[in-house]
């Protein structure tokens, strides 16, 4: 499928890989409900109802936890869909917050809807840090951040590590694509601004060895521990 292009294909074969890389296309979904992400961005009112939702999910009043796990789980819903494209095929969605949809489900993360799909036209590293990171990352934290006061570090951090798990499902689901993912990853770790948000290197099992310095918050969650690469863990090598 080298060059295939970005098609309803092509995501419906990404949608197939895990519930993060799901991302609907074409006319309209019957179900109603779904906005431009520009609306999640832009529009505190909607960013702070999602926000409740995900604090009554979690049972917790904190919603500083509740804006970063929504804020973690929707960069990953964006890493998984643009790096399983990027792999597959070599070329990355756009997924310009004007042109994709997102609402907000009875449980697990944002659904996605992508009416026309179309790519962008550089090569895959580029596209990747243009069509996540440029489009919409950096709106999204900034978003999160006036909304919930939580820290840019975190934020920071918070893409990293989604970046991280998304490349570890692909890895361990569609482990014969026709591209690397380990040097894309590599890539976007080494560059602003998702540089010094942890420490990684490669291990023999293939997948990026990752430790974010910072912390998600989960762990303030009832019940809940720490993640993985969670800079509060007392592992001394990275997990």
């Amino acid at each position: 499928m080298v060059n295939a292009g970005i098609t309803s294909d092509v995501l419906a074969r990404v949608s197939a890989i895990g519930p993060y890389f799901a991302v609907t296309t074409g006319p309209r979904p019957q179900a109603h409900g779904f906005r431009p992400m520009t609306d999640l961005y832009a529009d505190p009112v909607a960013l702070e109802a999602s926000v409740r939702v995900v604090a009554g999910r979690l049972g917790t009043d904190q919603l500083r936890v509740a804006a970063s796990t929504l804020h973690l789980g929707t960069a990953s819903r964006l890493w998984s869909i643009a790096l399983a494209c990027a792999t597959l095929t070599g070329r990355v969605p756009n997924l310009g917050p004007e042109r994709l949809w997102w609402r907000m489900p009875a449980s697990g993360p944002l659904d996605l809807w992508l009416p026309d799909p179309r790519e962008v036209d550089r090569e895959p590293h580029p596209a990747l840090h243009h069509a996540v990171i440029v489009q919409n990352l950096v709106p999204w934290a900034d978003a999160v951040r006036r909304a919930s006061g939580v820290s840019p570090h975190t934020l920071r951090g918070n893409a990293a590590s989604a970046l991280i798990g998304a490349h570890r499902v692909l890895l361990a689901r569609a482990p014969n694509s026709l591209f690397p993912v380990v040097p894309l990853v590599h890539a976007l770790l080494d560059q602003p601004p998702l540089a010094g948000a942890g420490t990684h290197r490669t291990t023999p099992a293939e997948p990026l060895a990752f430790r974010r310095r910072s912390c998600c918050l989960y762990y303030r969650v009832p019940g809940a521990g720490t993640c993985g690469d969670c800079v509060l863990n007392t592992k001394e090598k990275t997990s």
